[in-house]
C-alpha cells in the first residue's frame, strides 16, 4: 500500500487518505504542536504552502501530544489556536501518535526512512519533517530543528515539484 492510500482522518474528523486530501501534490507531513518551542516553525510552513501551494504542493499537519504534552487541545482548539496565531491554511490531520505500540500507520511507514544521517526510527520530537512525492515515495526526512524554509527543504520541495530553483 502506498502512504498516499492509507486511511486518515482530517481535524474534523473526516475519513479520507493522504492522495485524496493532497491530489497529485507531493506532501510535507509534519507531527505539530501548539505548545513547543518549535511552534513558531507554523510560520514558515504556513510561506510554504503560500510559496508552491499552486505549484504542487501542500503541507499536511499532524497534531501530536507525545512529547512533553505539547498539543493537548481538543481538535476545535488546535483549528483555532493555528488559524488564529498563525493563519494556517494547509490541511490538519487528527492528533495521533507517532511513536510507541499505538503509533499511526502512516508513521509506521515514515519512521522507516532514514534522514540526511543515514538515521531511521522513531520521530524525535514535535517538528519532523518528510517530504512525500507525487507517487507516494518518501523523498526526504528533516528533523524538528530543521526550519521549514532551510534551503535543503526548499530545494528538494523545487526538485520534486519539477520548479527550478530560484
Amino acid at each position: 500500500m502506498s502512504l498516499r492510500d492509507i486511511p486518515v482522518r482530517t481535524l474534523d474528523d473526516a475519513p479520507t487518505t493522504l492522495g485524496r486530501l493532497a491530489g497529485d501534490k507531493a506532501v510535507l507531513v509534519v507531527n505539530v504542536a501548539s505548545r513547543c518551542g518549535l511552534t513558531p516553525q507554523y510560520t514558515g510552513l504556513v510561506r510554504l504552502q503560500e510559496r508552491y501551494g499552486d505549484l504542487g504542493f501542500t503541507v499536511v499537519g499532524v497534531p501530536c501530544n507525545q512529547f512533553a504534552g505539547q498539543e493537548p487541545g481538543s481538535a476545535e482548539e488546535i483549528q483555532e489556536f493555528c488559524a488564529t496565531n498563525y493563519g494556517v491554511d494547509f490541511p490538519l490531520l487528527e492528533k495521533i501518535e507517532v511513536n510507541g505500540e499505538q503509533r499511526h500507520p502512516l508513521y509506521a511507514s515514515l519512521v522507516e526512512v532514514p534522514d540526511a544521517d543515514g538515521e531511521a526510527g522513531d520521530v524525535q520530537w514535535n517538528f519532523e519533517k518528510f517530504l512525500i512525492d507525487r507517487e507516494g515515495t518518501v523523498v526526504a526526512r528533516f528533523r524538528p530543528r530543521t526550519e521549514p524554509e532551510d534551503a535543503a527543504v526548499t530545494a528538494l520541495i523545487e526538485k520534486t515539484i519539477g520548479k527550478a530553483a530560484g
